[in-house]
């Protein structure tokens, strides 16, 4: 088994999508054989501090840009960081106790910092055991950061970026080109998607991503729909308002005209749109010319992102437009005299676009693991031959359906980034199988738009849109193939309705856990739970009682009517989080433990365990008939970190509420 970490930060998106892609391409290069970890030991570490350092940072780089310009030429310039790591000795410890920990085979960061910490933990002699790798997220434009510090290997996007690094005398043999880690979207046949040439055989596509420049939008979209037979798409990230104020400027030019919120779908966009308008992103930028879609940049911030833009200057594929006025002619000009500048464009991309980056890195941090106990294919696959000709990676040992009854542990209550969860889809699903849990549900929230309450969430941007609900579906169907086959974990799609009222007397929140397909929210309870029960999936009543340990709103409504929801409702929370619900026990409706889950430490908090076979209808009917049904108080140190779940006969299991005594009191 090979052993990977991957070090990120939350300063900028390019990180930790670099780092997620990396993961994503070892996991499809490796399969079974390798185990990989995502750590941003910033947020970790400091929790709140973060999370104001990088709300700091995002105000800086969007609202003061020549004050980032001077904090990023100061740490590109001075030796402040080699003489301040003493305020980062939280981390210091931390990485070296996960060293030790993981005793991994290679270390691969995608953030500078962390090599500086490395640097002072493998001081006076003392040597690694491990690969250390560092990959370079921006282009040309290099902060010294990222070379001041030691590392095996620096893997760079592109050879102008090589050249950066070996001119400020960083070893040729240690600078390695290999392309910047974009999703495997791009490189994979079955998802690869092209586009005919604008003009006569289809009209130009646009597509818009605003993430910073909110005030310029309207004005550039006004521009955009004055060429005629353009069709545009806008994302517009989380921020409703603007949404809604886009979607009121352009009902005229609906039929040509989609508005987006958050998606997972980026690489189907660009591989389906002709052109790009957007921020000069490390990610953004990356992703564009792995799609061979040309690109408008309306935006740079100074420092990093002043060398992405370079890049695309310097092989001529794509135009910087800062004004809105001057996006919409260049928009125009791109489609003139049969698309030839766009054609131009087109074809410079396809001289440096590199869709199968993230694989080649994987092949690339694989092989500074050998040897170990099992032998690289020729082309770098652990035991396997070329992922890219379609061959299915074996499944892990104890994968699938178990025959027979097993203990199983449990959490049907958590929210991925899709709502107000911290972590994305793919991200929760490795958090939990890391874990070794054997059955997850995933139960975003969604709102009633007919309620006040439900209005004013709606705009919040921290509840999953309806319109979102069908790539929700497809993108958890995806993941529960994954899910089974890299951890034998068994996922379910599920939804949070959340009906609120004035008060917590009037306020229901219901999960739905294994559907088939979106539901609609405004329904009222009765039907919702109806039409759950005919998708096969379970009604449970989110924490129906009064919370004790987190501040929340209560939500009562189904407790203060149970003589009329009991006879519909599959299970009650018991526990939640932190809280135990005694009167559920009391009462002895059928219960169930979960963690509602927003963000990682989360996962210390009450779970159910089930002792029944390993497959989906035999789960949803031991919590139905609520027989060999327990709780436990999860802590990490149990059961995670490599350790195996103890066996049913097990006395160490951490606090356990068996089955056949029913909680009455905590």
């Amino acid at each position: 088994m090979k052993k990977i970490l991957i070090f990120t930060a939350g300063f900028g998106e390019g990180h930790n999508s670099a780092a997620r892609n990396i993961r994503d391409g070892l996991e499809f290069v490796g399969g079974s054989d390798v185990h990989v970890d995502i750590i941003d030991l910033f947020d970790e570490c400091y929790g709140r501090l973060n999370d104001m350092m990088r709300s700091a940072y995002l105000q800086a780089i969007n609202s003061a840009p020549k004050v980032w310009q001077g904090i990023y030429n100061f740490l590109d310039h001075s030796r402040a960081m080699e003489s301040n790591l003493v305020a980062l000795s939280r981390m210091r410890r931390r990485l070296a106790d996960l060293l030790s920990e993981t005793q991994p085979d290679v270390v691969c960061s995608t953030y500078p910092v962390y090599n500086f910490l490395l640097d002072e933990i493998f001081a006076h002699g003392r040597q690694r055991t491990f690969s250390q790798i560092t990959m370079v997220t921006d282009s040309i434009s290099i902060n010294s950061l990222w070379y001041r510090a030691s590392s095996d290997v620096y893997l760079v996007p592109n050879e102008e970026t090589a050249k950066i690094l070996r001119n400020a005398g960083v070893p040729e043999e240690k600078v390695v080109s290999i392309g910047f880690p974009v999703q495997l979207q791009f490189a994979l046949p079955e998802s690869r998607l092209s586009i005919p040439d604008p003009g006569v055989q289809e009209a130009p596509r646009i597509l818009y991503m605003i993430n910073s420049g909110k005030k310029r939008a309207p004005k550039i979209v006004e521009g955009l729909l004055e060429i005629k037979n353009l069709r545009l798409t806008i994302t517009a990230g989380r921020d409703i308002k603007l949404q809604h104020l886009l979607a009121d400027q352009t009902r005229k030019e609906s039929s040509r005209v989609e508005i987006m919120g958050w998606t997972h779908k980026m690489p189907e966009l660009l591989m389906t749109h002709h052109l790009l308008i957007g921020k000069a992103g490390g990610a953004s930028v990356q992703e564009s010319i792995a799609a061979e879609c040309p690109m408008i940049v309306n935006q740079i911030v100074p420092g990093q992102e002043e060398g992405n833009w370079e890049l695309l200057r310097q092989n001529n594929c794509g135009v910087l437009a800062e004004k809105p006025a001057d996006v919409a002619d260049w928009a125009r000009k791109a489609f003139e005299k049969d698309a030839e500048l766009w054609k131009t464009w087109k074809k410079n991309l396809r001289g440096i676009s590199v869709p199968d980056s993230a694989l080649r890195i994987a092949r690339f941090l694989l092989d500074r693991c050998a040897p170990v106990n099992v032998p690289l294919s020729l082309n770098g696959r652990i035991g396997r031959t070329d992922p890219l000709k379609g061959e299915e990676p074996e499944r892990p040992r104890g994968s699938g359906t178990t025959h027979g009854k097993k203990l199983l542990l449990c959490d049907l209550h958590t929210h991925s980034t899709y709502s107000d969860g911290k972590l994305e889809v793919r991200d929760l699903v490795d958090f939990y199988g890391q874990r070794e849990f054997d059955v997850l549900g995933i139960t975003d929230h969604v709102v009633d738009d007919a309620k006040v309450f439900g209005k004013v969430c709606r705009l919040s941007g921290l509840v999953l849109p309806n319109k979102e609900m069908p790539e929700y579906f497809e993108v958890l169907e995806k993941e529960k193939k994954r899910a089974l086959d890299r951890y034998g974990m068994i996922l379910f799609t599920g939804l949070e309705f959340n009906k609120d009222g004035v008060r917590a007397k009037s306020s229901t929140h219901l999960l739905g856990v294994d559907l088939k397909e979106p539901i609609d929210p405004s329904l009222n309870l009765e039907d919702l739970i109806a039409i759950i029960h005919a998708q096969g999936g379970l009604a449970i009543a989110a924490h129906p009682h009064v919370n004790q340990s987190v501040w929340g709103k209560n939500t009562l409504y189904l407790w203060d009517n149970q003589d009329k929801f009991a006879p519909l409702i599959d299970a009650w929370e018991i526990g939640n989080r932190d809280d135990l619900y005694n009167p559920v026990g009391l009462k002895r409706l059928p219960f169930i433990a979960n963690s509602d889950f927003h963000k990682p430490k989360h996962i210390h908090s009450w779970k159910t365990m089930l002792f029944c076979e390993k497959d989906p209808e035999s789960i949803k009917q031991c919590i139905r008939v609520n027989r060999d049904v327990a709780l436990t108080l999860y802590r990490d140190h149990l059961f995670g970190q490599g350790m195996q779940k103890p066996e049913v006969e097990s006395e160490n299991r951490g606090p356990v509420i068996l089955p056949e005594f029913r909680p009455i009191a905590a």
